[in-house]
């Protein structure tokens, strides 16, 4: 079984940016499907972002145009770079995978607070 493992959180004030990253330890990282989601308190965990295996992206409405996923399946590693952020995207970030054979692992989830 896959394990991911976020890291890039923090504290950034509102306009900033913060980078994300998720790494994997599978050997076959290039065939999985990799997303970035995110659970604010008493609110649904929600889609933000992901790619496909074959490095196709896409974007929740409210973060297009602000975020932007990439993977380097050398690194088994995907990334999200998170640009002129808001508060209300304060969250605890989460990675998940889903692949062949009915994969579907998450990370422990990073923090990401938006705040002055």
């Amino acid at each position: 079984q896959v394990q991911l493992v976020e890291s890039g959180g923090g504290l950034v004030q509102p306009g900033g940016s913060l980078g994300l990253s998720c790494a994997a330890s599978l050997s076959t990282f290039s065939t999985l499907a990799m997303d970035w989601y995110r659970q604010a308190p008493e609110k649904q965990r929600e889609l933000v972002a992901g790619i496909t295996s074959g490095g196709k992206p896409f974007y929740a409405g409210s973060v297009k145009g602000r975020f932007t996923i990439s993977r380097d399946n050398a690194k088994n590693t995907v990334y999200l770079q998170m640009n002129s952020l808001k508060p209300e995207d304060s969250a605890v970030y989460y990675c998940h995978a889903s692949g062949p054979q009915g994969l579907n692992t998450w990370g422990q989830g990073t923090q990401v607070t938006v705040s002055s």
